[in-house]
């Protein structure tokens, strides 16, 4: 429950602190950014504990994470890329846990 309620937490953090003039916009994009969790849709079994998902499903690969940290890049797509990112960082810190 702790990695979920972060997954809430950090982009409100972030928004607060990086996009002030549009807070409630920049969380509900970085919100939004949460639907790279439906791959897990596609494993089998969909939840398990002892998995990590980085490395496994298809949009927490590599090259899935390469593609988020480009996004950072460009002005149009920076936020959408800050979600994924924060996203893929709480997944890998949660594979130590």
């Amino acid at each position: 429950m702790f990695h979920i309620f972060l997954h809430f937490l950090v982009p409100a953090i972030v928004a607060f602190l990086f996009y002030r003039k549009t807070l409630l916009k920049s969380w509900l994009i970085m919100m939004a950014t949460m639907a790279v969790d439906l791959d897990h849709l596609l494993a089998v079994p969909i939840y398990d504990p002892n998995r990590c998902s980085i490395g496994y499903h298809p949009l927490h690969s590599y090259y899935a994470i390469g593609l988020y940290v480009i996004l950072l890049f460009f002005p149009k797509t920076r936020i959408v890329g800050v979600g994924l990112v924060i996203h893929m960082i709480l997944d890998y810190l949660d594979c130590f846990m």
